[in-house]
């Protein structure tokens, strides 16, 4: 997709790297190992319970979630003539989103059984934190490779609730700041990012995680979108032309340019996690359990070699600076941070598609 496209470039704010190290990194070192690792079947299979109840308001019956509590797609029948032909339009455009978004729950017997005996090796276990969703009656495996991250139809007010409450009410704003293109502001949002340059730089790194997350899914949905269907078949691949709506380039310090930065410095910040969290994985005795022991030491084997990567960056995102002054102030914003997260965590029970709610639970709960 990038190569239909200006060609982004630059150093990242708030660190010390810049765009075309990120891209050599990531497509010869990171990427190609990454994609084999997450098609194994520890990595392939995630515990997720999709019929938590939104928190926040009530569900508001949008016709992309299957199988849930929603009102049905509007009815044609017995309609005035002139709202005959729109009708049909809004149902079949309801009917497509909800088949787009609808989770494939296949799983073969083998797996099932396998999931169990996962389970009893889990639960034999020590854990730092407990998981809401792996411990509900309610959470189920779902085969990440059926359900790929991509396009669903699922769109109007119900997204843009989910996100406006992202970032109106979790990202440390005050209501008198208005985002850029946010359809409510009184104006284009000019003084948004002279108020965030102003900002602590916690604060700021916050918000450039969550718009780095948005900017992620809305570029997998670009990338595998829906061009064509029919005849039984449909045709997926990238959208050039809803890519560059959501990502116009051409200015250096537009919208879409700072939008796309988020997400290479978001991915900063994950590399940071993982050096973090490699010393872990690497002692003899952590293993990835499946039950099938030739696979599962593959599968660290190849974790550990992403880790052997990952270590040899030379432009981490330096954490040091964060949370440095007075200890109590410190203490303080830490608590904020993961209040934030977790209310970000449950706002994703609200998002009226299954398989957008799934990949944005999966992202939030490893972020």
């Amino acid at each position: 997709m990038w190569m239909f496209l200006p060609q982004l470039t630059g150093v990242l704010d708030d660190c010390f790297c810049d765009v075309e190290s990120i891209d050599v990194f990531n497509n010869f070192k990171i990427y190609p190992r990454m994609k084999n690792l997450t098609e194994r079947d520890y990595f392939r299979y995630y515990r997720v319970n999709l019929k938590r109840p939104c928190p926040f308001w009530p569900d508001d019956g949008h016709c992309s979630i299957k199988d849930c509590h929603v009102e049905p797609c509007p009815e044609v029948r017995g309609q005035p003539l002139s709202l005959y032909t729109f009708s049909w339009i809004k149902l079949a455009e309801c009917e497509q989103a909800k088949e787009l978004g609808a989770i494939n729950s296949a799983l073969s017997n083998y797996s099932k059984e396998a999931f169990a005996d996962w389970a009893r090796h889990d639960d034999a276990q020590d854990h730092f934190c407990e998981l809401d969703d792996e411990t509900s009656p309610d959470a189920e495996y779902v085969d990440l490779l059926l359900n790929p991250e991509r396009y669903t139809g699922y769109k109007g007010p119900s997204a843009w609730r989910v996100w406006n409450s992202i970032y109106e009410e979790n990202c440390f704003k005050p209501r008198s700041v208005y985002r850029p293109l946010n359809p409510l502001a009184p104006s284009r949002g000019e003084g948004f990012y002279t108020w965030l340059e102003g900002l602590c730089l916690e604060k700021r790194v916050f918000y450039r995680v969550i718009s780095g997350l948005h900017s992620s899914i809305n570029i997998h949905l670009c990338a595998e979108y829906l061009l064509d269907e029919g005849w039984g078949r449909s045709v997926w691949g990238p959208n050039i032309r809803e890519f560059r709506r959501r990502f116009e380039t051409s200015e250096p310090k537009g919208e879409g340019t700072r939008r796309l930065k988020n997400l290479y410095f978001l991915y900063l910040i994950e590399l940071r996690a993982l050096f973090k969290v490699a010393p872990y994985f690497e002692r003899a005795f952590v293993d990835l359990y499946t039950g099938n022991t030739l696979e599962d030491g593959e599968t660290k084997d190849l974790l550990l070699q992403i880790f052997n990567e990952i270590k040899a960056f030379p432009m981490h995102f330096d954490e040091k600076s964060m949370f440095a002054g007075h200890e109590m102030e410190a203490k303080t914003l830490k608590e904020d941070f993961r209040l934030h997260f977790k209310n970000i965590s449950r706002i994703m029970d609200c998002v009226g598609c299954s398989k957008c709610r799934l990949w944005g639970k999966l992202q939030v709960s490893h972020c």
